[in-house]
């Protein structure tokens, strides 16, 4: 008999894939319903001060316009005057839109406008006249860097650096070598395909149905439960399909708050979508400075490492990221400081973004390591592996498993590294100059608490559900692979639902977490169905299997047959046929092995190569070729984890030459608020990428031995690229994006 192939380890494709090219997949603001309603927000042109009036007649005195609601008339709740926080947010209090007067940053919602068609509420938002009395208002954080102080420590599920090891100062000092740099990066926006929308479907008994754009659709329900004292029966949240986020989607924003809000009171079906305009307005990645020192010996051995850094916040929430404590932990150094202070600006919180704190910090650091390795006139490589730890000596624990070095030797190999020269710009190809840079990078394994159900029904084929998200990294399809594998069943006999707040419990979709939580989750859940099965199998007339054990049988084809002897096997329709059930269904919750977990650190691990190509008269730059070889535990589907490296190199190469959300400080506002003045790369920008997965094994991260893939990609490719643009240009860039004009 052919062995059937697992399905885990193949490049299964998407099998949501024909759906959504085929527009049959739905997003929040493409759910219809009959008397559906629109909602319109009207956005603060004030970064700080008050409203002094807000007159809306104009626009209630058009036909079909139902209502606008301003912080004057909107219902009351208690939630206004409490800080209900959703599961995503840093400490502080939260937003609350149409609270009050105040403004807070530019473009905060100050009025919501309900009309029969979308267009007609477009035009009467555009009657609505608001009279300010500003305030003056600070949105420079170089200005105010003087201002930055330390955040309360262990809040918002910020780590803090750890303490001092050594005496970084006086090593630096004493240094045979030294570089001591800042480093800047500027507010970047996630830019997702969809935009945020709230559809929300009010029901005749008045419970509530929502369609919302999300990254977690319990978060939802629970931030909706809380401030409008629902029960989870009252509203249910689905989101089947979301198109990008990149962690804009993690907290509920403000026009989930004000969809809901309209249909209870109007007791209508709502949307409110925003605009690309307004997107801009609110949740980035915070700018930041950072001063990187390394000192190092004659023969290029750390002796002090110091990496401080200063980030942007709002007045009203401490947002942190983690973003020097990776300098503590990817190299050997007995002598290390870490610092991280904020500064309060007039703009909304920052939010998480992709490889949130580990993409700034990475950049600075292996940065400051290319300027060091140029000054040693030691290969960058070379210099890495001089530097190689086995250890955190931020927590003094051993990796849980580590292949970095394997990661450098055969992306080296791949990209040609040996042929690099040493010195800048003794590359060229005619008018072009050619540099090549590396740089490392890194990220949490992490898992997360998390529930999945399986259903076999007597017909053979198997459901499985999770309430969790897929935001295009390939959820839908590595769950089904999962499944499929664990109760030998074909990829086309299982069906994986999601984004469903009724589904069993899961975890926000962040932190390249979710393989590892839910999958563990949905493979536990297998496993119990699995021995239902077993027992049932055993019982069955003449059984082959009824004096085996679970552990010397395999699920295969449908069927249960000994290990030993493929021949001897019982399907598992007659197995269940036998034990009278039309179906089996397990729900499991999945737990971390914490006091195993604690004892190791447990990261991703990359090493990335990259070759520019730089006009020589014009300062225009070409990412031409970049390898990335990756350390990622077992990797369950080649296709989609190379697509999830693919999309974080492409958005490294916009982090490194493209992406900045540019602020008028006199008006305290972000300019470059669309599509048209905020560059990210295109097809012409993305050239030759090659992906390699490092073989590794990992029985700790998780059952499933897979780390997480959709943040790794990102980090680490900015800095190879800058530091490509050195060996290039012999111009050293220390200000993210790198653009022409720093370059001439």
């Amino acid at each position: 008999m052919t062995k059937t192939t697992s399905p885990l380890g193949q490049p299964v494709s998407r099998v949501e894939g024909r759906l959504k090219v085929t527009g049959q997949a739905k997003y929040a603001a493409e759910f219809n319903v009959p008397g559906l309603t629109y909602g319109v927000v009207v956005s603060s042109t004030v970064a700080r001060g008050r409203i002094q009036k807000l007159d809306a007649s104009e626009a209630l005195a058009l036909p079909g316009v139902l209502h606008v609601f301003t912080h004057e008339n909107r219902p009351s709740l208690a939630w206004f005057d409490r800080n209900y926080q959703d599961e995503d947010a840093p400490s502080g209090s939260p937003f609350r839109p149409l609270h009050d007067d105040k403004l807070v940053y530019s473009g905060q919602p100050i009025a919501l406008v309900v009309a029969e068609t979308f267009e007609l509420a477009s035009y009467a938002a555009s009657l609505v006249r608001v009279e300010y009395a500003p305030r003056a208002h600070e949105t420079d954080l170089r200005a105010r860097r003087k201002e930055a102080y330390e955040p309360s420590k262990g809040k918002g599920g910020y780590e803090p650096p750890p303490k001092p090891r050594g005496n970084a100062d006086k090593a630096l000092a004493s240094a045979a070598a030294r570089v001591d740099a800042e480093y800047s990066s500027p507010v970047e926006h996630h830019n997702p395909m969809e935009p945020h929308a709230t559809t929300v479907v009010y029901e005749d008994d008045g419970t509530l149905t929502l369609y919302d754009k999300t990254q977690g659709v319990q978060n939802t329900q629970k931030y909706i439960s809380k401030v409008f004292k629902l029960s989870e029966d009252e509203a249910r949240v689905r989101s089947p399909f979301v198109g990008g986020a990149f962690g804009s989607g993690l907290r509920p924003q403000y026009q989930l708050f004000l969809a809901v809000m309209a249909a209870r009171e109007l007791k209508r079906s709502v949307r409110v979508s925003l605009t690309r305009q307004q997107m801009f307005t609110f949740g980035h990645r915070p700018e930041t400075l950072q001063r990187v020192a390394l000192g190092a010996s004659s023969d290029g051995k750390l002796v002090s490492i110091i990496h401080e850094a200063i980030a942007e916040t709002s007045r009203f929430e401490d947002y942190i990221e983690v973003v020097v404590n990776w300098s503590g932990l990817l190299y050997q150094c007995d002598n290390v400081r870490l610092d991280h202070k904020l500064v309060q600006l007039d703009n909304y919180t920052p939010v998480d973004m992709r490889a949130p704190g580990a993409v700034l910090g990475v950049y600075a650091l292996e940065s400051a390591m290319d300027e060091l390795a140029h000054q040693l006139r030691i290969d960058p490589l070379e210099l890495r592996l001089r530097n190689y730890t086995e250890r955190d000596q931020n927590k003094d624990k051993p990796f849980s498993s580590k292949e970095l070095r394997a990661c450098y030797q055969q992306g080296a190999e791949q990209f040609g590294w040996a042929r690099r020269s040493l010195a800048p710009r003794s590359m060229r190809e005619g008018k072009q100059l050619v540099g090549w840079g590396m740089a490392t990078g890194i990220w949490e394994a992490m898992q997360q608490p998390a529930s999945a159900k399986a259903v076999l029904s007597i017909d053979g084929t198997l459901t499985v559900s999770s309430a969790t998200s897929d935001i295009g990294t390939g959820t839908y399809t590595v769950m089904t692979q999962i499944a499929a594998d664990t109760l030998g069943l074909p990829i086309d006999a299982v069906t994986f639902k999601l984004g469903d707040s009724s589904l069993p419990p899961s975890p926000l979709q962040g932190g390249s977490w979710t393989v590892s939580s839910v999958g563990s989750a949905v493979k536990a859940a297998c496993e119990k169905v699995r021995e239902h099965l077993f027992k049932l199998a055993r019982k069955v007339d003449g059984s082959p299997l009824a004096k085996a054990s679970l552990e010397e049988v395999s699920f295969s084809g449908g069927r249960i047959h000994l290990s030993a002897d493929p021949s001897k096997a019982v399907s598992l329709t007659a197995a269940m046929r036998q034990g009278g059930v039309l179906h089996l269904e397990e729900q499991v919750l999945s737990l971390p092995n914490m006091p195993e977990q604690n004892k190791f650190t447990r990261c991703t691990h990359s090493a990335v190569f990259a070759e520019v190509k730089v006009d020589e008269d014009l300062g225009v730059v070409k990412v031409s070729r970049v390898v990335c070889a990756v350390a990622g535990g077992r990797i369950l589907n080649p296709k989609t984890a190379r697509s999830q490296i693919l999309g974080g190199i492409v958005g490294g190469i916009g982090m490194a030459l493209q992406e900045e959300t540019v602020m008028d400080p006199k008006l305290g506002r972000f300019m470059t608020h669309n599509l048209a003045d905020y560059h990210v790369p295109v097809n012409a920008d993305v050239h030759d990428i090659q992906v390699l997965f490092v073989d590794e094994e990992d029985s700790v991260v998780n059952p499933l031995g897979a780390k997480g893939l959709g943040e790794i990609g990102i980090v680490g490719v900015a800095a190879a690229i800058a530091n490509a643009i050195f060996h290039a240009t012999g111009k050293r860039v220390r200000g993210l994006p790198i653009t022409l004009d720093k370059l001439l």
